[in-house]
């Protein structure tokens, strides 16, 4: 998988509502009504990162769980990145 141009990902941004380009990653943050959500959240998001053999970075804060995803073998942004996140948006 070859990492994309920073205009590339500029341009994916716009069809994936709420994440942005941060440090070589894609992130967003989601919140739920409580930490049952949250975790309730994360499970789908780990069982979907595990179907896809592509694993974010995740940060759990009580109702807020923040995905970071950037593809470490290709040094940044992929289109791996992308279908990840646009899975994700659907669980919420």
């Amino acid at each position: 998988m070859e990492k994309l141009t920073e205009d590339q990902v500029a341009t994916k941004l716009e069809s994936i509502p709420d994440w942005d380009e941060s440090g070589g990653a894609i992130q967003r943050t989601f919140q739920f009504d409580d930490f049952v959500g949250s975790i309730t959240f994360v499970t789908r998001v780990a069982e979907a990162a595990e179907a896809d053999q592509h694993h974010p970075d995740i940060l759990v804060r009580y109702n807020k769980v923040t995905l970071t995803l950037s593809t470490h073998d290709a040094g940044g942004i992929t289109d791996k990145d992308f279908a990840l996140a646009t899975k994700v948006n659907g669980f919420v």
